[in-house]
């Protein structure tokens, strides 16, 4: 990818630096017009924190570059998945010793509210062990939750499946 794509590309997410926003799939385009630079991103949720860090990022990156002219739009429908998270992506959380999430659930209309955990099965990202507990459905991201392997006893993030 060249030219302000390229640029773009090569943002990293502030609240996870070893994913690029376009590794996330927070990048929806790129488009250059005479001498003006339109980015559309849409945020992994609505109320995301960090979307107007990844906002003067991105303008940071391409005036940097040298583009004068940069709007960064901002769209949430569709909303955005983890399905959304490239295999470079998911690698890479994987090295950081970040579980990937697996497949985002599949409804067919509204959402079931249940109050149970899910019961996802996580493998560790250490030592590869199917054998994890959840210890807190929150972590230090709304997106990833807290999780030990039972098998080597690391604890470790899972990305959630949103």
């Amino acid at each position: 990818m060249s030219g302000a794509g390229g640029v773009v590309a090569q943002v990293v997410d502030p609240e996870m630096p070893m994913l690029t926003l376009d590794d996330l799939g927070v990048i929806r385009s790129v488009s250059e017009q005479d001498d003006r630079v339109t980015v559309t991103i849409t945020p992994t949720y609505s109320g995301c924190p960090a979307i107007e860090e990844m906002r003067a990022d991105i303008r940071g990156a391409l005036t940097a570059a040298g583009y004068a002219r940069v709007e960064v739009r901002t769209v949430l429908s569709p909303a955005w998945s983890t399905d959304w998270i490239s295999e470079a992506g998911r690698r890479k959380l994987a090295e950081a010793g970040v579980a990937p999430p697996g497949s985002a659930p599949r409804t067919g209309g509204p959402i079931p509210l249940t109050l149970d955990a899910p019961s996802t099965v996580v493998p560790c990202p250490q030592c590869g062990s199917r054998a994890t507990e959840e210890l807190s459905r929150f972590g230090p991201t709304a997106c990833t939750a807290l999780r030990r392997c039972t098998t080597c006893r690391e604890p470790f993030e899972h990305m959630k499946e949103i």
